[in-house]
């Protein structure tokens, strides 16, 4: 098979770079290992950047997210059992978000690209991203039962962390970046209404705390655990009991509980991988960079990188120009390090280190007060959690 662009992974980053590409006359082929079934249930990321929610409009992949994603105009920090509300429109001269889940993005973004893009192939895992410092690159993958192989003139390596694109790039050409963390996430989604109309961000003493949302009858919740932490040792009136705890507050506030249908833990991490880019194969999302979950990031970095990737090889493709692929890592980066930082800090003021000192713990509710009583210190966070250009 041959093709311009070979995309490999149907998540969000690459089946919207393929929608892009669709749009602009640019063929690609996308490569996906999983069933469809299994893209369109895997749960993930559910907040929408600005620009994140304004490029899939552009795509044409905005209308159901309009008819059923929640908008969100701000969040509330909660810490000393107080409560403070970042109004996003009146400190970033308009933005706001849109609470949206990964999965409906995905099941989106198929439909238009079965309905008239180019091949995706499911069940196709990818095993070898062959001679990217030429100008006739190559994907080996198999798909049912047998080795194929894709021949193109760009490969965009949307396949995570764990996928073939990354391991592409010669060691010696690589800087990685990387800092772990010795706490959790235990999320659990349950069947009750939110608890609070906007996302509630809590610093607490036990631990950080999150009420986030699906829709408007499903709840989606989060505690600080510690690093390998297994959910089931959890029971459900716990993680309410805890919940409750966390976000508590002086104001006759109360948290509605309801079934949990489901929970799992997800570790806490941050990596960097530099360059983003190798000869003619180009990394995207969580292939290049993971953030902690704190800054709500990780799907809105990888639709920053692909949109740039886009402009760049419809540029490129057009007109012969290649300004745009030889600054695509570098421009990418600069964005992912704010990206880093935002949600760095972000993690670092919420949740409680296990060595930490009361000295450690006074700092973080200073930090936090001076968002809630300093203006400049609450339209940095509302800038950064609203999203970086992705000019």
């Amino acid at each position: 098979m041959r093709t311009t662009v070979a995309i490999i992974g149907a998540g969000p980053a690459g089946l919207l770079l393929a929608r892009l590409l669709d749009a602009a006359g640019v063929d690609s082929v996308v490569l996906e290992s999983r069933d469809r079934a299994y893209v369109e249930r895997r749960q993930r990321a559910g907040i929408l950047e600005q620009g994140t929610a304004d490029a899939l409009r552009a795509a044409g992949a905005g209308g159901r997210m309009d008819r059923e994603g929640l908008p969100h105009t701000g969040i509330e920090l909660r810490f000393a059992r107080r409560r403070h509300r970042v109004d996003f429109p009146s400190l970033t001269g308009g933005r706001s978000v849109l609470v949206y889940a990964q999965t409906e993005v995905c099941k989106d973004l198929i439909a238009l690209r079965l309905s008239g893009g180019g091949p995706l192939l499911f069940g196709a895992e990818a095993l070898a991203v062959e001679d990217a410092e030429t100008h006739r690159p190559r994907v080996r993958y198999r798909h049912e039962g047998r080795e194929r192989v894709v021949e193109c003139a760009y490969v965009a390596g949307c396949d995570g962390f764990w996928g073939v694109s990354r391991r592409a790039v010669p060691p010696a050409l690589v800087q990685t970046y990387e800092r772990t963390y010795p706490f959790a996430w235990l999320g659990v989604l349950a069947d009750v209404p939110p608890s609070h109309h906007e996302l509630v961000y809590a610093r607490h003493d036990h631990g950080f705390a999150l009420l986030s949302q699906r829709t408007p009858t499903v709840s989606r919740l989060y505690l600080q655990v510690p690093e390998g932490t297994d959910a089931a040792g959890w029971s459900h009136g716990d993680i309410w009991d805890e919940l409750e705890r966390r976000t508590g507050t002086d104001d006759g506030w109360r948290l509605r509980r309801g079934p949990i249908t489901a929970a799992s833990v997800t570790p806490m991490r941050s990596y960097v991988h530099e360059p983003m880019r190798h000869g003619r194969l180009f990394l995207t999302g969580d292939a290049a960079h993971i953030v902690p979950p704190t800054g709500a990031k990780g799907l809105n970095l990888a639709v920053g990188d692909v949109v740039t990737l886009a402009r760049a090889l419809v540029a490129h493709h057009a007109t012969g120009d290649p300004a745009g692929l030889d600054a695509y890592s570098a421009t990418c980066l600069r964005r992912v390090w704010q990206a880093e930082r935002f949600s760095y800090a972000m993690t670092a003021m919420l949740h409680r280190h296990p060595d930490a000192t009361p000295f450690d713990d006074r700092l973080q509710l200073a930090q936090l007060d001076r968002i809630a009583t300093t203006r400049s210190a609450e339209a940095d966070l509302a800038e950064a959690y609203t999203g970086f250009p992705l000019d």
